[in-house]
């Protein structure tokens, strides 16, 4: 509880898992985030998503995401995504707000609004009464996802910066990473094509929470010219 009461101030400015603030750092930290955003993209689950993720990066043993509700909080369901679930006007609508973990790190922070008519009674209980992500809840639907817009929040590189004098960091210091880095808007349907949640999911800096490798650059023997060994 502690975690998340420390990780619910958004805008907090986190110091990049220690990451420095070097031109050679900022091009990793971007390549990492759209090799993320590719990897939500192409896949249905963005629970299993995150936990590859985070086992791959060595960031929790095991690399389980739970779902922590914040209660509370109550968001209407937006218009444009309310035509496309296709809502009748009596139709009941839920509404569950969680911060998917995996052991130490808040991953991700979802607004999700759901058809309860459109799940089972199994399934509506354990949204109610666990900290069960929202998609192995319904795996047994096998849902797919629309992704409706996807779009990074923070940039390590400033636009244009290919094209421009601007001088970038020396390497002093560590690199700022804002608390919101990506987001994504996306339906989910089921397997006979009808829409039954609509989601809102803002990725923190958490997915640049682990260390970096060694960046020292390997140097050639003194012994050894440019041009020795080569042709064998």
């Amino acid at each position: 509880m502690a975690l998340l009461l420390a990780m619910s101030s958004g805008g907090a400015v986190a110091d990049g898992a220690g990451w420095p603030d070097t031109v050679l750092a900022r091009t990793q930290a971007l390549a990492l985030l759209e090799t993320f955003n590719a990897d939500l993209l192409g896949h249905d689950s963005a629970t299993l998503t995150l936990e590859r993720w985070c086992a791959a990066h060595g960031m929790a043993t095991p690399a389980t995401v739970l779902a922590y509700r914040v209660r509370g909080r109550d968001k209407p369901l937006p218009p444009d995504m309310r035509q496309r679930l296709d809502v009748g006007a009596d139709e009941p609508v839920r509404y569950r707000r969680v911060r998917l973990a995996c052991g130490d790190h808040v991953l991700s922070e979802a607004d999700n609004w759901y058809l309860p008519n459109r799940l089972t009674a199994a399934m509506n209980d354990q949204l109610d009464h666990s900290d069960v992500p929202f998609g192995k809840v319904v795996r047994p639907l096998h849902f797919r996802r629309k992704t409706l817009s996807a779009r990074l929040l923070w940039s390590p590189l400033p636009a244009g910066w290919e094209m421009r004098a601007t001088p970038l960091p020396a390497g002093t210091g560590r690199l700022a990473i804002p608390h919101e880095v990506l987001q994504h808007r996306a339906l989910l349907y089921d397997a006979a094509g009808h829409p039954f949640s609509a989601l809102v999911e803002t990725y923190t800096d958490q997915v640049l929470a682990f260390p970096l490798p060694s960046q020292a650059v390997p140097t050639l023997h003194p012994s050894v010219s440019p041009g020795q060994g080569r042709g064998r």
